[in-house]
């Protein structure tokens, strides 16, 4: 005689929920630093689609060759010269890190300029100390081994080739399993093009000419190092409001406290109407073609995503807000669905999606 289950029905769907948010936890905890890979993954998947749209599904091509030749493209165009950058920063904060000397000498000097003593060594080693240790948490290839680097950019390749590879496939079961209604979707898939596309292909973009602009700026105006300065401040034209001028800023002060007031001036004219401008020009530009992010939402998503995510952060950062408010405004959709339907039993959903008509003025 079979036994009896002891559980109700809604206990036992109770408790199948339950059990998959538990083995949804387990696997995320267990993926650990890796889920970086997965993340990257989709987002290179949002950049270059369209491309593989136009080859294979428009002009034909083999599936496993445009797939290969987007990896390829990846890998050498997007993934080498950010990590190569990556490598750059980190390492030269480094030395910074192990001789302060040079950072003690800028800083005597605006001490006699000002008259005010306001560090020790100690005080700035400690202060370096700190910044190396934030961006091991937050730069994977400073935080790990070259192995683990090594699988990270292996699986972030691997999962692309499968979602390229299998793309209807992976389309189906987003439509299938993703808890939300079709226009939901298309939102929500709108939300992630422009997200990428702004902060990504956009973003990008413009700290790549800001870089360039202010490196040349600080070579012209006699600034050693440029070249790692104009690397840093790549870095730094992501941060909404204070980006490049927190590199050419100090650069100009430093001049005017060493005497070179030409100098000084001159970066500050440089970074104040070209380099500042450039930026917005090139954002106002590119938000006819690309994703236009709120500053507020951007600023707020970087603060967010590389806490969370580190690097990668400074694309699923802004991500995470976005969706945010695509699914407040979804839940505000849906009550009012819901609460029409209750009120007029007969109406249909497209008619419920319908706003009123504004009252007469």
């Amino acid at each position: 005689m079979p036994s009896e289950n002891i559980y109700t029905p809604r206990q036992q769907y109770v408790l199948l929920i339950l059990c998959l948010v538990g083995l949804s936890v387990l696997i995320l905890v267990g993926l650990g630093s890796y889920i970086t890979a997965f993340l990257g993954a989709g987002v290179l998947y949002v950049v270059l689609r369209p491309w593989f749209t136009a080859l294979v599904h428009r002009r034909g091509w083999r599936r496993q060759l445009v797939t290969a030749g987007l990896l390829l493209f990846a890998f050498v165009v997007i993934i080498l010269p950010f990590t190569a950058l990556v490598f750059m920063l980190v390492n030269r904060i480094r030395l910074y890190a192990q001789d302060t000397s040079q950072i003690m000498v800028v800083l005597h000097t605006i001490e006699q300029k000002t008259g005010y003593q306001f560090t020790t060594e100690a005080n700035v080693r400690g202060l370096v100390q700190q910044v190396v240790s934030w961006l091991s948490t937050r730069i994977p290839s400073l935080a790990s081994g070259l192995l683990h680097f090594t699988v990270i950019i292996g699986l972030m390749l691997f999962t692309l080739y499968f979602m390229y590879m299998e793309e209807e496939a992976f389309l189906r079961g987003l439509r299938r399993y993703l808890p939300f209604r079709s226009n939901t979707l298309r939102e929500l898939g709108d939300s992630l093009r422009n997200t990428v596309n702004a902060n990504v292909l956009g973003q990008a973009l413009i700290a790549l000419v800001q870089a360039l602009l202010t490196a040349l700026t600080l070579q012209i105006f006699g600034v050693s190092d440029a070249l790692f300065w104009g690397t840093l401040s790549f870095f730094t034209a992501f941060i909404p409001v204070l980006g490049t001028p927190l590199v050419w800023g100090p650069a100009a002060i430093l001049k005017l406290t060493q005497g070179h007031t030409g100098e000084g001036v001159g970066i500050l004219l440089v970074g104040t109407l070209v380099i500042i401008n450039i930026d917005n020009l090139l954002r106002i530009v590119l938000a006819r073609r690309m994703g236009d992010i709120h500053p507020l939402i951007t600023l707020a998503g970087v603060v967010l995503g590389v806490e969370i995510f580190g690097i990668l952060g400074l694309v699923m950062g802004p991500l995470l807000l976005s969706y945010f408010i695509v699914l407040i405004t979804v839940f505000e959709r849906e009550n009012r669905i819901r609460r029409r339907t209750q009120r007029e039993p007969n109406v249909s959903i497209e008619e419920a999606l319908t706003p009123p008509p504004l009252p007469p003025v």
